[in-house]
């Protein structure tokens, strides 16, 4: 499939010249430098609204003008961003009610970003009509090309107004019934019964904050407030410039907003991505991060997504903001393109004097020029880039989905139960992820409420929530010749919190699965049991479920405790389909063994013909094949048969070695 916004990868990044204005020998510099650096696209506006509205209806957009004008003139595009992530002092001293209050109830002060209430209405007006006058102004510039809404939404606000808008919104959730409340968030237990909406508030640590129903409606209300809030953005962009396409950065796996649910709501799903290379985890970061990309793609059916923040050099928030060796930045780029980015975007261009983010890398550093590593490294990517402009538009075609499910993060991260202490629903999802993208086998990333069944097999690890009818649409998944591997602690809970009751799994997966789930048994850090499956014994930590198999075939039993000789692994055949019970955690290589005999059971290939050593990933996209060494040396391999370089322009076969760092992309 193909789904094409710009004729080639978009290179680029947030350009800030409202920071320059006063010396404008450097705006001019700029633009020399970008050529040189083989940029594309300059994305404008993030933080401008001080500077386009100084007073209140006071506007001044000659400097955006000139900037715009300038940029197309050399043949760069424009992202045209909306500046509500960070109003103007004006706007909070006048109308103090855009300032956001946390838990305190103590309404912040004007300061840093996203410090602005999202219920608001006032707040809500002042941004649309900010939006209205930027897309009249600019609706037929011939270098804008998309509309960037915001930056980086998250948080939350608990003033009185988002207390109200909190109960409005449990009243349509709850079919205005309190008696339906009280008994989903099963409100007599500590004689938590509710009389009236009023007596509802947000969870507080000096308030409610152990009713987990509560906990998971405030983050879907939460949610559900920025996704509001960005459709009020938009309604001015919509209107008037209906064929610039619109989107937002979303924040990597960031908890605070279901993704899942906001991509339907973006013309394309945009995101930034800031790797943690500085710690060393160079093969698994690439997992971690590989696991990231393929769930912003799949967040529209495989649309190709915008890389819209990465940084060239290196960050200013971690604890330690270490350089990353030469190479590294420019390998996650064309690991992102590989599994279906059509944008390199930058955060940012220049260096700023001052502020937080002063020492954040830039491609141009405070020196000025461009006689330093980042911008060398930066021109040659965006030489290579344009060298791949076949790519885009290209979508990735899985047969494999890891359901990694936003709703179910929340349940998991809240409940009080078994090990309170090692829990990472992330961290399970992309370890199962993990065998697959070592072999070259593109994985789909989806919600629970996606569709199974274009997939041979669906891998959905510690899958403890389960929102209404999941549970049927896997056991009609399987019934029709899907292969459903589950894990420990599935269907436990409904979506209110409530826990299924007649045994688990839930309802009539033990059925499916063959199985009965008696008890959990939570290990503490140090103490392990073991697994025997397929003439090896794994190690068993942190937590695993007690089993019965009814039909299922058992696979592996405990070896030790009192449970010991129960079984730990089962293949159960349910329909034309098969499902697959794992009772335990293994955090060694037990995912990584039964995955490729899964791989082999179900007759998966990789993606090409490639096949390369441990730390060198290949991913095929459209007819490209990426391939990309994250090892910590040197690695060659040999072709299966001749290909043609894109990036050098010439054919190749036989013997190939990559540098650390190193990238080739063939066809």
């Amino acid at each position: 499939m193909e789904k094409k916004l710009f004729d080639g990868i978009i290179h680029g990044g947030d350009y800030n010249p409202e920071q320059w204005l006063g010396t404008p020998e450097v705006l001019d510099e700029d633009i020399r430098l970008m050529k040189a650096a083989h940029v594309n696209c300059a994305t404008l506006g993030v933080f401008s609204w001080a500077v386009l509205e100084p007073e209140e209806g006071v506007y001044n957009f000659g400097w955006l003008d000139e900037i715009m004008n300038r940029l197309h003139a050399n043949g760069i595009d424009v992202v045209l961003a909306t500046p509500s992530a960070a109003r103007p002092h004006w706007l909070a001293e006048k109308y103090p009610e855009v300032l956001r209050t946390p838990e305190s109830g103590i309404r912040n002060e004007f300061g840093v970003r996203r410090n602005h209430c999202l219920t608001s209405p006032v707040y809500r007006e002042k941004v649309r009509e900010i939006n209205r006058r930027l897309a009249e102004r600019y609706k037929n510039h011939p270098a804008l090309k998309m509309w960037h809404v915001s930056n980086e939404y998250r948080g939350e606000c608990h003033c009185e107004l988002c207390q109200q808008a909190f109960r409005e919104w449990l009243k349509e959730y709850y079919h205005d019934s309190l008696d339906e409340l009280n008994f989903k968030w099963w409100n007599d237990f500590w004689s938590h019964r509710v009389t009236d909406w009023s007596q509802i508030n947000s969870p507080k640590s000096r308030g409610e904050y152990h009713t987990h129903g509560l906990q998971l409606c405030w983050n879907r209300f939460v949610s559900d407030s920025h996704i509001s809030f960005f459709e009020n953005e938009i309604i001015p962009l919509r209107e008037i410039t209906p064929d610039i396409p619109v989107t937002t950065n979303l924040m990597n796996m960031h908890p605070c907003i279901d993704y899942q649910k906001f991509a339907k709501h973006l013309d394309l799903v945009s995101w930034d991505s800031y790797p943690h290379w500085d710690k060393g985890f160079n093969e698994s970061e690439a997992a971690k991060t590989a696991f990231a990309h393929d769930a912003f793609r799949s967040m529209k059916d495989g649309q190709p997504f915008f890389m819209m923040e990465c940084t060239p050099s290196l960050v200013n928030w971690h604890g330690v903001n270490k350089l990353p060796r030469s190479g590294r930045n420019a390998l996650a780029a064309i690991q992102a393109v590989a599994h279906g980015a059509d944008s390199v975007q930058y955060f940012q261009w220049r260096k700023s004097r001052g502020g937080y983010e002063k020492f954040q890398g830039a491609v141009v550093d405070h020196c000025g020029h461009e006689n330093t590593r980042v911008f060398r490294e930066v021109s040659q990517l965006g030489k290579h880039l344009e060298n791949l402009s076949e790519v885009t538009g290209k979508y990735c075609d899985a047969r494999i989905a890891v359901v990694y499910d936003w709703e179910n993060n929340w349940a998991v991260k809240d409940f009080a139960g078994y090990n309170n202490e090692n829990r990472n629903y992330l961290d399970e999802c992309v370890k199962w992820y993990t065998p697959f993208f070592e072999k070259g086998i593109s994985v789909d990333v989806i919600s629970m409420d996606s569709d199974f069944s274009k997939y041979d097999l669906v891998i959905a690890p510690f899958l403890y929530m389960l929102k209404d009818g999941t549970d049927e649409r896997i056991e009609e998944y399987v019934k029709n010749r899907g292969n459903f591997v589950a894990t420990y602690l599935t269907g436990v809970v409904d979506k209110d919190d409530l826990c299924f009751l007649g045994g688990l799994p839930a309802n009539n997966l033990k059925n499916v699965f063959g199985i009965w789930a008696e008890e959990t048994d939570s290990l503490p850090e140090g103490i392990t049991n073991s697994a025997a499956c397929f003439g090896k014994e794994y190690e068993v930590s942190h937590v695993c479920d007690i089993i019965h198999a009814r039909d299922a075939e058992i696979l592996g039993e405990y070896k030790k405790d009192f449970y010991a000789d129960t079984p730990a692994l089962t293949k159960n055949r349910f329909g034309k389909g098969t499902a697959y019970y794992v009772a335990f955690r293994n955090d060694k290589d037990f995912a990584r063994d039964f995955c490729e005999r899964l791989i082999e059971e179900i007759k998966l290939k990789p993606d090409c013909g490639v096949s390369t050593p441990d730390g060198v990933y290949v991913r095929k996209r459209g007819e490209c094949i990426f391939i990309t060494n994250f090892a910590d040396e040197e690695k060659a391999f040999t072709l299966d048969r001749e290909y043609f370089d894109l990036i050098n322009g010439e054919p190749v076969s036989g013997k190939i070695t990559l540098p650390v760092c190193g990238y080739r992309v063939i066809k």
